[in-house]
């Protein structure tokens, strides 16, 4: 809806989804979570530890460092 150009900001597809804009920005950093740790999550292969809140938490933008953060914990 963003990339299509329906909606020419995080603000106004928030309103329209009747969602808190802080609330949608978290989930759409959802998008930018390493596609390998996607596809193990999507397969049930996570962590057992890790939940959502996680997820929704500020991420480094480097994969590897995701990686760390969030499947090899220490």
């Amino acid at each position: 809806m963003l990339e299509s150009g329906e909606y020419a900001s995080s603000a106004e597809l928030a309103k329209a989804e009747k969602v808190n804009d802080s609330y949608l920005s978290r989930i759409l950093r959802l998008t930018l979570i390493a596609p390998g740790m996607t596809e193990a999550i999507l397969a049930g292969r996570q962590p057992s530890a890790l939940q959502l809140n996680d997820l929704l938490k500020p991420l480094p933008s480097a994969w590897e460092r995701q990686y760390s953060a969030l499947f090899d914990p220490r």
